[in-house]
């Protein structure tokens, strides 16, 4: 797939850049970031580079991992800070998995919520998608927030889902479908049967 940027009301989202190396460096050097999401610690410049670096076009072409930077949109179309940073990752055939994280200083603004609705809808209708999967360790709240407000349904904790720095953990699982956003799928879907409250009294 050719690296694509998306637009909205308040964003605009493109691939990174060499450009973005300095912005990304600075916030991964927060704690937030460096407790719940894989990176170096020490967080150095190599480091930035490599993940500003790795995908484009080597991902976008190889359909491997579509990554985007999140940054504030001026007036005039210009780009301003950059607010977040986001990636979809396909998972089998059927399945993507996205992940995010949020600069620190423009937090609680809504921001990675918008990027992320934006680049669902991206991956329903452009990448194929039809479930998209979220991830979190257990106990991070703010990621739970967003997805939440993105119109993610929480289903529930993986035992030793996520590795992080060596060690396995817990994660909580959630995952949002093209009907979910009032989107159709490429493929059908039939949901389980409600069963009722009472489905196993008697057994």
């Amino acid at each position: 797939m050719e690296p694509t940027a998306l637009v909205t009301e308040r964003l605009i989202l493109r691939p990174h850049r060499p450009e973005d190396v300095g912005e990304v460096l600075a916030a991964c050097q927060d704690p937030e970031i460096q407790r719940w999401i894989p990176v170096p610690v020490p967080y150095r410049r190599t480091d930035a580079e490599a993940y500003v670096l790795r995908t484009v076009p080597g991902g976008w072409r190889d359909d491997t991992e579509y990554n985007f930077a999140v940054r504030l949109a001026g007036p005039d179309g210009a780009e301003g800070a950059l607010v977040a940073s986001t990636a979809v990752v396909p998972r089998g055939s059927h399945a993507h998995e996205i992940g995010f994280w949020a600069a620190p200083g423009l937090r609680g603004r809504g921001h990675t919520t918008e990027a992320v609705r934006a680049v669902a809808r991206w991956a329903f209708t452009e990448a194929g998608c039809v479930r998209l999967i979220w991830r979190a360790g257990v106990g991070n709240t703010a990621s739970r927030a967003v997805a939440e407000k993105a119109g993610f349904t929480f289903e529930g904790v993986q035992r030793a889902g996520m590795e992080h720095r060596g060690t396995l953990r817990d994660c909580w699982v959630g995952a949002l479908l093209p009907s979910d956003v009032g989107l159709e799928s490429r493929l059908p879907y039939l949901p389980a049967p409600d069963r009722g409250p009472d489905v196993s009294a008697g057994a």
